[in-house]
Formats: C-alpha cells, sequence, structure tokens
C-alpha cells in the first residue's frame, strides 16, 4: 500500500491527500468541496467526540442543537461578524422544486421564493443569541452554559480533505455571563480543555496564546488559540475559544436583572474545535508507511493476525487467541482478531500497519506450541516475542509507551523547529529555508502585520500567554516592541 504513494519529502501536499483517501479515511464527494468521511475516519472521530463531550460535561456543560439555517436579517444585526462571514455563506433562496416545462429534469419554481432568505450556518452565534433573549431574564437564569455537535459550511473556494472543507462537522460552545470575569473564564477554561486533549490524547504538543486583531473571530473582543506543528513546518490552529463581550447581547438585546436590580447586558464566550483535528492528527505523526495513530484515539489498537494453512491450525490458534482477546478487551484495549481466509498474513501486515493500528500480534501454530506471539509496534516498527502469559500487561504497557512517544518525538521536532530571530534577512531567511514557529518583535501594528503575511505568507499565529516582556525592535519596521511572537506558515 504505502508503495503507490510519494513519500513525505518528495511531496507533502500529496503524500496528505493520498494516505486520507488510502487509508480509508475520507474521500471527496460528488459535491464539490465536500467529503465523504468513511467508517475507519468516523470511528476516530467519534472517540474524538467521546472524549471531548465528557469533557464540556464534567466542566458543566450541556448538549443543545440549533436549527442550520438562519434569517439573513441575523447576520446584518452584528456588524464585524457578518462582514467575517459574507464571502463564505451559502444562501437559500427557495423553498420548492418542480418539473421543468421542456420535460427535461427539475427546475426552481419561480413562485416558492422565500420571504427572507436564509444562511445556513457558518457558525451560530446569532441565532443562539436571539434564543438566549427569551431564555435570560435575571441572573439567577445564568450562567447558560451549551454546546452543540453539528455540521456547518463556509464556501470555501480550495479545499483539502479535513482541513479546509465546504462542510465540516464540529462542535461549537455557546455561553452566557453575568460578568465579564466570567466570560473570560470560561473561555480560558476551555482553551486549557483543547490543550489538554490535544497533548494527552492525540499526543500532539501545542502552543497556548491569544490572536492578534487581524487575526481574531469575526465578533470577538479576544480569540484564544492552540497552534500544533506539523511535519511540513507549517503551523496548524487546533482550537479556539473566544471571549465575545457583549457584542452578541447588544446585537440582540439579550439583558438580565442583576443583583442590583438593574438591567444590563450579557457577557458572553464562544468556542469550537472541527474535524480539522483529523487533519492534525495524520499530519502530526503519520510516515511514509502509512498513518500513525495515537493509540487513545486508534479505533483498533491490537490487531492480532493469525498464521494458518488450514482450517484445523485455525481453530487451534482461535483457541489460544479467545482468552487473549477477552483479557486485553477487559482492560478497555481495543481488538480485532483477523481470521479472514479471504486474505494472506502478509496482506494483512500491510494494511494494518497502513492504516496505523498501533499493535499488531502475529500467532501462528509454532507459536501456540511455544507460548509466545510476535508483537509489532507501529510506531517504531520494532518486533519482539512474548510469552503468551505475560501478553496482557505487556500490552497495556506497550500502548502507554507508543503514546508517549508519539508526544514525546512530537514534541522534539518542534523543538527542533522552532527558532527566535531579531532581523528581517534572518527572519525571511528562516520561513523560506526551515519554516516551523518564529519568535520575532512585532511593533503590534495591523498595517506592519500584513506587509509581512504579504512578504512571505507568514502569519502571527499567537501572542502566546504569560509571555516574559522583552523589549525589542521589530524584524520588519523596526520600532520598539515589548515582547515577541509567534510566526508560521500555516494550513
Amino acid at each position: 500500500m504505502a508503495k503507490d504513494f510519494p513519500t513525505r519529502s518528495e511531496n507533502y501536499s500529496q503524500w496528505y491527500n493520498d494516505l486520507v483517501i488510502k487509508a480509508d479515511l475520507a474521500e471527496n464527494s460528488a459535491v464539490r468541496g465536500c467529503m465523504v468521511i468513511k467508517p475507519y475516519g468516523y470511528a476516530i472521530w467519534e472517540k474524538i467526540q467521546a472524549v471531548l463531550d465528557k469533557k464540556f460535561k464534567d466542566t458543566g456543560h450541556s448538549n443543545v442543537y440549533f436549527p442550520i439555517f438562519i434569517p439573513k436579517s441575523f447576520f446584518s444585526k452584528e456588524a464585524s461578524h457578518v462582514e467575517g462571514f459574507a464571502k463564505e455563506c451559502a444562501v437559500v433562496t427557495h423553498y420548492r422544486l418542480k418539473n421543468s416545462p421542456d420535460g427535461k429534469g427539475i427546475i426552481v419554481d419561480e413562485d416558492a421564493r422565500l420571504e427572507e432568505e436564509l444562511i445556513i450556518r457558518p457558525t451560530s452565534e446569532t441565532i443562539i443569541w436571539d434564543t438566549y433573549r427569551n431564555w435570560i431574564k435575571s441572573y439567577r437564569d445564568l450562567p447558560l452554559l451549551y454546546n452543540q455537535w453539528a455540521n456547518v459550511v463556509r464556501w470555501e473556494m480550495r479545499t483539502r480533505l479535513f482541513l479546509r472543507t465546504a462542510e465540516f462537522l464540529w462542535q461549537e460552545g455557546h455561553t452566557a455571563h453575568a460578568s465579564r470575569e466570567e466570560a473570560v473564564k470560561e473561555a480560558e477554561t476551555m482553551l486549557g480543555v483543547y490543550a489538554d486533549f490535544a497533548e494527552n490524547w492525540m499526543a500532539i504538543p501545542v502552543l497556548k496564546g491569544v490572536k492578534s486583531a487581524g487575526e481574531r473571530f469575526a465578533g470577538a473582543l479576544e480569540t484564544y488559540a492552540i497552534e500544533a506543528l506539523m511535519q511540513d513546518g507549517k503551523a496548524l490552529q487546533a482550537g479556539t475559544s473566544h471571549f465575545l463581550g457583549q457584542n452578541f447581547a447588544k446585537a440582540f438585546d439579550v439583558k438580565f436583572l442583576n443583583r442590583e436590580n438593574q438591567l444590563e447586558y450579557v457577557w458572553a464566550s464562544s468556542w469550537g474545535v472541527s474535524t480539522r483535528l483529523m487533519g492534525a492528527l495524520v499530519m502530526a505523526h503519520s510516515d511514509d508507511n502509512g498513518l500513525v495513530l495515537p493509540p487513545k484515539l486508534a479505533p483498533i489498537q491490537v490487531a492480532i493476525v493469525p498464521v494458518f494453512k488450514n482450517e484445523e491450525q485455525l481453530n487451534l490458534i482461535s483457541r489460544v487467541v479467545e482468552p487473549i482477546k477477552k483479557a486485553l478487551e477487559s482492560r478497555g484495549v481495543t481488538v480485532k482478531y483477523d481470521d479472514r481466509d479471504t486474505h494472506k498474513p502478509g496482506w494483512k501486515f500491510a494494511e494494518y500497519e497502513f492504516k496505523g493500528v498501533p499493535l499488531r500480534i502475529t500467532i501462528g501454530p509454532r507459536d501456540v506450541e511455544s507460548n509466545t506471539v510476535e508483537v509489532a509496534r507501529r510506531d517504531t516498527l520494532e518486533k519482539e516475542t512474548l510469552q503468551i502469559t505475560d501478553i496482557e500487561e505487556k500490552v497495556v504497557h506497550l500502548l502507554d509507551q507508543i503514546q508517549k512517544n508519539l508526544y514525546d518525538r512530537a514534541l522534539s521536532f518542534r523543538e527542533q523547529n522552532t527558532f527566535s530571530v531579531n532581523t528581517w534577512d534572518e527572519f525571511v531567511d528562516t520561513i523560506e529555508n526551515k519554516g516551523g514557529f518564529i519568535y520575532a518583535h512585532w511593533d503590534g501594528t495591523a498595517e506592519t502585520e500584513e506587509k509581512i503575511k504579504e512578504a512571505t505568507k507568514a502569519t502571527i499565529r499567537i501572542i502566546p500567554l504569560n509571555n516574559m516582556k522583552e523589549a525589542g525592535r521589530c524584524v520588519f519596521s523596526g520600532k520598539p516592541s515589548e515582547q515577541r511572537v509567534i510566526f508560521a506558515r500555516a494550513y
């Protein structure tokens, strides 16, 4: 399988696209810019959902669902929000079709035009805050801590599976609070939830910070983000949370009676991650042999492949495998026993390696006699022989080792590809020839930020949280700067 697509060094973009398709994660659909997520890919997304959903509920949030259609007039109520999304909106104008008069197919019924056009949600702030107006009257009604799992549509012109598609899956949290402090704390808390998930489940180290004004979410006063570094030296925004202030409350007239019996506008946050995390998972860990998946998110953590010549040998092996499988499953390990006789063992080895299964156990008649099995790790491709009596404990330990190794490997890569520069020549040379994260001084102006982007395609990924103040000079303008920010080319 791995021989049929380019290596990362040959063509990273093609390597990624081919890997997503050939590993059965997703494929392009008949609808331009949209994808079909296949069972193996969706199984990973389900694991991501399950972990995050528990984290949301553990932090006091409940799930809700709002309509996919949003009246066009809602978007005009918050100026910066509509400006940020106007060019990406898909619009529903009619509600009925009819047979074409010439008998050739169907056409839109011109008499079925909607009184008000509907926007297919690119994000749900507007319809949610219009609804919150009916739910919030007093400080006793606050906070509202809600999340929805949904699909959204942003009409992208240049698409890539998982990373940027016209329709994608995500979750979006929308909370309402009685004070500025509560809303800011919520945004910061959820950023921490995302960072913990990225590092401890996805095995991807991330940097936390705030976006520059030019990179903020449309309608936010502050956008917090986690940034990860992919193997091609580009950054990927892996999650965002936003302090929305009172912008949406004012736009939709959402007020509450406070403890002093005075009316004031509600404070808000929103936060979300999407199926873009699937792209991050592929690009952060996989290699030229195929997918490499962290055990905590792998649909199959252990694949057991029997080597047999006849049904008698298979039955012998199966009797040995059954208690092994049950013991591992009792420890929470997902196991697949692949006893198909339609594919040879070598084909199965290649399939599970290509699909990133963390551990593969091979057992044949001779292994049964010697009471041993062969165990192969996907992350290092190393093999070892284990006593059957040791399998349960050893496998659990190996899965933990693999999870840690993937994180450590990604962290080492990031450290080796993080640079501090002080001059414009250094900046240009680093971004062109090395990539990675670049710590550099910036004068804080949108004009300089835009000129750097135009000249190098590098953007300010984040202004690091709790960053030590360090006086310096902007690498582009030479004007004074109080701290370094992180630049990178990004997806």
